[in-house]
């Protein structure tokens, strides 16, 4: 085998790592974001709505969330941390790999079905993390100055 096969090979191995390697990272951007979400922003909305008993009776039958949401700052940095480098993936390695290794022609119906994917379950998990985040550092303090200024 000479050099350029070789090279041509290794072209070709690249891709299929990089692809699993960018689904375990979205997969885990977004579970880490819904984990963030399931510790702190619904029980605290369930309450904000009254819902006191539905919060009890959850953890009660789930109490894994008790020990999520005593962490909740370690939980929140390594969902931003892994939501955050999944951008950088999709934004800025992945278009490279694309056209670098020339997997994927421009255009090509498979390819940007898998990037629209990908994109949408990226947004889907900023979104569920930003909305956990407000809810779990921002809205309490509003309330408690609310509270005090009326």
């Amino acid at each position: 085998m000479n050099l350029s096969q070789q090279s041509d090979q290794s072209v070709k191995v690249r891709p299929a790592r990089e692809s699993r390697r960018s689904f375990w990272l979205q997969y885990l951007s977004l579970f880490s974001s819904l984990g963030t979400l399931l510790c702190c922003a619904l029980p605290s909305v369930l309450v904000l709505f009254g819902l006191g008993a539905t919060v009890a009776s959850l953890l009660s039958s789930v109490p894994w969330l008790v020990a999520l949401s005593r962490h909740k700052n370690w939980t929140f940095a390594i969902a931003g941390l892994l939501i955050a480098s999944n951008f950088v993936y999709v934004y800025g390695v992945a278009p490279r790999l694309r056209t670098r290794t020339e997997q994927c022609a421009p255009g090509e119906e498979a390819c940007v079905a898998t990037a629209r994917i990908s994109t949408a379950v990226l947004w889907v998990s900023a979104a569920v993390y930003v909305i956990g985040f407000f809810v779990a550092y921002v809205l309490g303090p509003i309330f408690v100055w609310i509270d005090r200024s009326g």
